[in-house]
């Protein structure tokens, strides 16, 4: 029996194990069709950019280790490598760029020069793909943010440097929205904190809050392009002082109608940023988050299928939010194979959320309202050994991407054959 009838016939007994359960498999891998991962561009190279030739993560309170062979050096390699990326991960999904990745041609363009004509062949690349871009403005790894303050400075000229890096990154998420046809989420996180005890902790956040005003002053069609706010506990470097702290974004988010972003590295360890979803919803219409795999905290380690990935989709299922959520990787690990860093990371998260989109959520919701515990707790639990692994490898088959371990070879093949070329 070769080994695509295997898979089908496996695919059938899931399906009526699933029936079993009030579950349908074509209505839940319709749905997870339809579900978008935004791959991030700094995997590829390790948070660099292409602002100068060898550049390399600096501040920001973020590390990037190791040095594994291969990273991507160029935009063209970057996009090679992502391509690769995509042919071995089922569904359609998005790309996920930070401004210091312009396609400046070699030339010195400073932050607060940047504008369209800078990410053209960024948006003809996407388009080719039939993908939607995502934005980030980038406020590190630039001599004016080596105090660690930015848009939070007391610095007027600081600041006003800043405040216009991330109004040019606003219209440049528009033209991306327009030029593709797909909104474009641009993600507002900056790395704004002290070391030490700071006595002006108040005069610091309101100076945040009265940039953002400015920044967020001109109104885009929400159509093109939609403005999120990303919070952290604290960085390398910010450890006594995190401006941009999630109440403070919390709160500017509500009042301002707007989306918050929920990273699930930025927190404390003890904290479960899955419990924060039904919570958050309460106030604000749509929500992206940032799915990493912190170890000890903000490490951004490749996202596998983690405890807290799985709770963070069944919150997003069960308050029936899919729709409502936008969904990007963040992490950067410069230690394994980047591409398939890539692949093992999107392959978890879109697991994960195929795991919550097939629990029997009506019978249990019937149950926990009727009071009935035992039964609700043994449906569960039952539900974790029925045969999800046949469904997702039937998925895979579907979308013509390589099921199981068999991505394995190929990445290998593509590092033999162009990663170790470089």
């Amino acid at each position: 029996m070769d080994k695509s009838t295997r898979i089908q016939k496996a695919y059938e007994i899931a399906r009526e194990e699933y029936a079993d359960i009030g579950v349908d498999t074509e209505k839940v891998l319709n749905r997870l069709s339809k579900a978008a991962i935004s791959l991030h561009c700094w995997q590829a190279d390790d948070v660099g950019g292409f602002e100068k030739p060898d550049a390399v993560l600096s501040g920001g309170g973020i590390q990037a280790t190791g040095n594994y062979p291969g990273k991507a050096k160029t935009i063209d390699q970057l996009r090679q490598d992502l391509e690769k990326a995509y042919s071995l991960i089922p569904g359609k999904h998005r790309f996920n760029l930070h401004a210091l990745y312009g396609d400046f041609k070699g030339k010195l363009v400073d932050r607060d020069q940047i504008g369209t004509e800078h990410f053209k062949s960024w948006a003809d690349w996407a388009k080719s793909l039939g993908i939607g871009v995502d934005f980030n403005c980038s406020l590190f790894s630039h001599p004016k943010a080596d105090s660690g303050l930015t848009i939070a400075s007391k610095d007027k000229g600081i600041r006003n440097f800043w405040i216009e890096h991330v109004k040019r990154c606003r219209e440049i998420s528009d033209f991306f929205g327009k030029e593709l046809g797909k909104r474009c989420v641009h993600n507002i996180w900056a790395p704004d904190g002290t070391k030490e005890l700071t006595v002006d902790r108040y005069k610091h956040r309101s100076i945040l809050k009265d940039s953002l005003d400015e920044i967020l002053s001109k109104k885009y069609d929400k159509k093109n392009m939609a403005d999120t706010v990303e919070a952290k506990l604290f960085g390398i470097g910010a450890e006594a002082f995190t401006a941009g702290s999630h109440e403070f974004y919390l709160g500017y988010a509500v009042a301002n109608n707007m989306m918050l972003c929920l990273d699930i590295g930025h927190f404390h360890p003890t904290e479960q940023v899955s419990d924060k979803v039904s919570a958050v919803f309460q106030f604000i219409d749509e929500l992206l988050f940032h799915v990493t795999r912190p170890i000890r905290w903000d490490s951004d380690h490749v996202v596998t299928l983690s405890d807290e990935v799985r709770a963070l989709m069944q919150e997003i299922v069960w308050a029936d939010k899919l729709e409502k959520v936008c969904i990007g990787l963040d992490f950067f690990d410069a230690s394994i194979n980047r591409i398939g860093a890539y692949v093992i990371g999107t392959r978890a998260a879109l697991k994960a959320l195929l795991l919550a989109l097939l629990d029997p959520i009506d019978t249990m919701r019937k149950y926990e309202d009727n009071g009935q515990g035992f039964e609700k707790l043994a449906l569960m639990e039952e539900a974790k050994a029925k045969p999800f692994g046949a469904v997702w490898d039937y998925y895979c088959m579907k979308n013509n991407v390589p099921v199981g371990e068999t991505f394995i070879p190929v990445i290998q093949q593509y590092e033999k054959e162009v990663l170790s070329k470089r």
